[in-house]
C-alpha cells in the first residue's frame, strides 16, 4: 500500500494575503546576452516559442543558456483546456515555410538539443502532422548532431497522422497527460484520458523513447498521482515530468494547493520506484525542464 505523507501546503487564500507566492516558486527575470541572442533569433524568423506563450517561469534560465522550445504551426489553438495560457480560437496561420525558418533558427543558435512543439489543430485532417514531419526532417538536415524531442498534441485516435509525427527521426516523443483522471473534465474537456494513455503506449511501442508531465496542485489527491503513476508505468513510459500548477489569468482554473517542494521529491521517488527511469520533479519543473538530459536515459 503506498505511504502518504502529511506536508505543509499553502492554500492560495494565505499566498494572496502575504501578497506573494511561496518562497520556493521565485524565479529571475529574464537577462543576459544569450537570452538577448534567442530573443532576437525568434523575432528575427518571425517563431512562436511556448516559453512566451505560455508564460514558462524557466524561461530566463532556459533561454539564458540559448535553447527555447519552439511552438510550430501557429498560436492560436483549437481546444480550450482551462488551465493553458495558449489563445483559443479558429486557427488562420498554415505557413508551409515555417519547418525552413525553425531548422535556420535552430541552426544559427546552435543547440544540441531542441524541443518542438505545437499547438491543438483539429480542425486539419492530419492533425497538422505533414508540417510536423517536414520540420523534424529540415532540423535534422541543416543540423544532424542536434538532438530533438517532440512535445506533440493529442491527435484524436488519429494513428495514421502520429506515425507521421514521430516517424522523422527526433529521440524523445513527448505527450502530456496534464492531470489526473477524476480532473480531465474541468481541467481538459475536449480531452481523454484513456487516450492519451492509448497515444504514449503507442509512442513507446513504435520504438521511440516516450516522455509525459503532470501538473500538481489543481486538487488532485495523493492517491490519485500514485494511480497515473501506475497507470503510466503500464504503458512503458520512459520520462515523466511533475511540476506546480500556476494560474495564468484570472480566466484560468485557480491553484487549489501550492505543494512543497519535500512533496515533490517524495513523488520523484514513487516515480522511481514504479519503474519509471527518469523523474524530473520539483515546483518550477515544466515538461521540457532539462529536456536534455532526457535523451539518454
Amino acid at each position: 500500500m503506498d505511504q502518504l505523507i502529511a506536508l505543509p501546503v499553502i492554500q492560495p487564500a494565505e499566498a494572496q494575503t502575504k501578497n506573494r507566492k511561496p518562497d520556493w516558486l521565485r524565479v529571475k527575470l529574464p537577462v543576459g546576452k544569450e537570452y538577448a541572442k534567442v530573443r532576437q533569433l525568434v523575432d528575427t524568423y518571425k517563431l512562436h516559442t511556448i516559453c512566451e506563450s505560455g508564460n514558462c517561469p524557466n524561461m530566463g534560465e532556459c533561454w539564458g543558456a540559448g535553447t527555447a522550445t519552439f511552438m510550430i504551426l501557429g498560436n492560436v489553438c483549437t481546444r480550450s483546456c482551462s488551465f493553458c495560457a495558449v489563445a483559443t480560437g479558429r486557427p488562420n496561420e498554415y505557413d508551409l515555410d515555417e519547418p525552413r525558418r525553425v531548422a535556420e533558427a535552430i541552426q544559427l543558435m546552435g543547440v544540441k538539443h531542441a524541443v518542438i512543439t505545437s499547438v491543438n489543430r483539429d480542425e486539419l485532417k492530419d492533425r497538422g502532422a505533414s508540417v510536423w514531419h517536414e520540420t523534424i526532417v529540415q532540423i535534422k538536415k541543416l543540423s544532424p548532431e542536434t538532438t530533438i524531442e517532440t512535445l506533440i498534441p493529442d491527435v484524436k485516435a488519429n494513428w495514421e497522422a502520429l506515425e507521421m509525427m514521430i516517424s522523422a527521426g527526433q529521440e524523445v516523443v513527448s505527450h502530456n497527460v496534464e492531470t489526473v483522471q477524476s480532473l480531465y473534465r474541468r481541467v481538459r474537456p475536449q480531452a481523454k484520458y484513456e487516450r492519451s494513455l492509448e497515444q504514449l503506449r503507442r509512442i513507446k511501442e513504435y520504438g521511440k523513447r516516450s516522455k509525459t508531465g503532470i501538473m500538481l496542485g489543481l486538487g488532485e489527491t495523493q492517491e490519485e498521482v500514485y494511480q497515473a503513476m501506475d497507470d503510466l508505468a503500464a504503458v512503458g513510459l520512459d520520462i515523466l515530468t511533475l511540476g506546480q500548477y500556476l494560474q495564468p489569468t484570472k480566466m484560468h482554473l485557480e491553484v487549489a494547493e501550492f505543494i512543497h517542494p519535500d512533496l515533490f521529491a517524495h513523488y520523484k521517488e514513487e516515480g522511481l520506484r514504479r519503474g519509471i527511469k527518469y523523474v524530473e520533479s520539483g515546483p518550477l519543473v515544466r515538461s521540457s525542464y532539462h529536456a536534455e538530459r532526457h535523451v539518454h536515459v
